[in-house]
């Protein structure tokens, strides 16, 4: 994997020889699947040589899992460990609420010897990953045909919503990670302050995460069921309880022309479109806005392009910088594990 030079990432240790050839595991974790891969650096870019997905539920710390990783592999002496975080990185310390866990990448170093481990949010490290992207994964929903220069936004809506973002600083991109899909809901319409009061009863506090995640879209579905009572047929019940309910819901969106699963995902897509555009807003994100997470990956075909422009373009003075902003979906799956595997071969020189 070489480095895409739509996105000029600063990476100070680049061009250092000592970073050539050097062996990394980097890591992605999230509380359904945690999927690590064997890197060796090379050409200023990465060659990935093994990947493996684990089911996270079945192991009681990451460590088990690295520990499995590197004896199943036979792997001897690997230098860097990187690793995506589902949740805010402190001083070398997380505690992501999703998983249960504590990380401490000084006790990953004495452990198991590495000479340098690496924590990141997980959409900071996507961030870098992104770096690594072909131009095929890059599926355009409004553009020029290229980045511009200038700050970067990424949304991603998974398991939980990812925000980060990227600054320009006239030369290279800088990602750095938020915590923005925390930040409170606001409703626009009559019927949105119903679903925010049935969200309200629900939670508390309703942040953008309980209305754009896989949670969300479950949250939008049972509201038009519940409280705005479109039926349910009963083939459909019993699909979205023992299958994968992104998938089972989109099928039948497509599929089956089933109304309240067409009506919750349009409704998905246009929060989307909303909170894209605050964040587009707040970073002042001239140079790109990404969409990437599970959600929009899994319900990609149904992604009517031009009515979701038209929905995150709408704001009271700033269209016209809206409307010069590239919008960019995300194919790849594997920018999280990529990123923190790139950064830690090649952020310190």
């Amino acid at each position: 994997m070489n480095l895409n030079p739509k996105f000029p990432l600063y990476l100070p240790g680049v061009k250092n020889g000592n970073n050539d050839n050097v062996s990394i595991i980097g890591a992605s974790l999230s509380e359904d699947v945690t999927t690590l891969g064997y890197f060796v650096s090379s050409n200023e870019g990465l060659d990935i040589k093994i990947q493996t997905n684990y089911p996270t539920k079945s192991f009681s710390s990451f460590s088990e899992i690295l520990e499995k990783f590197i004896q199943d592999n036979k792997l001897e002496n690997v230098k860097r460990l990187g690793i995506a975080i589902p949740g805010p990185v402190m001083n070398g310390k997380s505690h992501p609420i999703r998983l249960g866990w504590s990380f401490d990448q000084e006790e990953f170093i004495t452990k198991f010897g590495f000479e340098r481990a690496d924590m990141l949010n997980d959409l900071e490290a996507s961030a870098y990953g992104m770096a690594l992207l072909e131009d095929n994964d890059l599926d355009p929903i409004y553009t020029s045909g290229h980045l511009e220069k200038g700050n970067v936004a990424i949304i991603a809506p998974g398991n939980g919503l990812g925000e980060a973002g990227y600054f320009f600083d006239g030369k290279y991109l800088r990602p750095f990670a938020s915590e923005g899909g925390h930040s409170e809901f606001s409703p626009r319409t009559n019927v949105e302050v119903e679903f925010y009061q049935f969200l309200n009863n629900i939670y508390g506090i309703v942040s953008w995460e309980n209305v754009l995640s896989k949670t969300g879209l479950f949250n939008i579905y049972r509201f038009l069921r519940d409280v705005k009572r479109h039926p349910e047929p009963e083939w459909l019940a019993e699909k979205l309880t023992k299958g994968d309910f992104v998938q089972e819901l989109f099928k039948a969106a497509m599929e089956e022309d089933v109304l309240i699963c067409k009506i919750a995902l349009d409704t998905f897509l246009e929060f989307l479109a909303r909170e894209a555009n605050n964040l587009a807003l707040k970073l002042k994100a001239t140079g790109g806005l990404l969409i990437a997470g599970d959600v929009p990956q899994s319900i990609r075909e149904y992604i009517n392009k031009e009515n979701f422009y038209e929905k995150y373009k709408i704001s009271d003075k700033m269209e016209e910088m809206l409307k010069s902003i590239p919008i960019y979906l995300i194919k790849n799956s594997n920018t999280p594990l990529n990123g923190a595997a790139l950064y830690t071969a090649y952020y310190q020189e």
